[in-house]
């Protein structure tokens, strides 16, 4: 999916400015109205958020965050963050069609899409290493969706965090290979594995939680 360059592009532990969302995004009860994208692998609503050293959910924490890849990325020096929303075309309409794929029985419509993508980052410290992965956004009607996509992910030894929490951590789940040495390389769980049955691609309801029953942590292994 395309997507436009980021205005501060080049930080370390940075993040995107106030994003304005062209539609209302419902999270678990709560409904949004901006967004930021931050570097470290993360989205939040309320503020920037640069904690670069991934935690593991539930955090209990008093924020609501959506996390492809939480862990100190650094695109100082390489690699790119990138957003973009739409209200209208080809995106919407493939949004639409994988939604209804993975979620039969809604008879869902998508209204609204933000894409956010972390392309070819590198590890803080690891110059060189390449790493891309995505944060889908996908609303419509009273219903809200969350896909990760991830692509090549550089092999390091530091911890990722992978999935969803919320405020106090009412809601949370933790892609399988979290905080395990399978989450990055060429044989990460997260590019390998998937609930929806589509490689390297994780979906979520994310709307109100009573649906899919997504909540509760994933029990891992170290």
């Amino acid at each position: 999916l395309s997507a436009k360059l980021l205005d501060n592009s080049r930080s370390d532990d940075g993040s995107s400015p106030q994003i304005h969302l062209q539609r209302p995004f419902a999270y678990f009860g709560k409904t949004y109205n901006s967004i930021y994208v931050n570097h470290n692998g993360h989205l939040t609503f309320d503020a920037p958020y640069s904690a670069y050293l991934p935690q593991r959910f539930p955090l209990y924490g008093p924020i609501d965050l959506i996390a492809p890849f939480w862990t100190d990325l650094d695109n100082r020096q390489t690699g790119s963050v990138l957003y973009n929303q739409y209200t209208n075309g080809s995106v919407l309409q493939q949004a639409t069609r994988d939604i209804n794929s993975y979620f039969p029985n809604l008879n869902f419509s998508a209204d609204w899409v933000f894409v956010a993508t972390w392309y070819e980052v590198a590890y803080l410290s690891m110059t060189g290493t390449k790493t891309t992965f995505q944060a889908v956004l996908i609303s419509g009607g009273q219903k809200s969706f969350v896909l990760f996509n991830y692509g090549s992910i550089a092999s390091a030894t530091q911890s990722v965090q992978a999935g969803y929490d919320t405020i106090n951590s009412i809601h949370h789940f933790t892609i399988p290979g979290s905080f395990s040495s399978s989450a990055t390389g060429n044989n990460s769980t997260f590019s390998l594995s998937s609930n929806v049955n589509v490689t390297g691609r994780w979906a979520f309801q994310v709307d109100s939680g009573e649906r899919g029953c997504h909540h509760g942590q994933s029990k891992l292994q170290k």
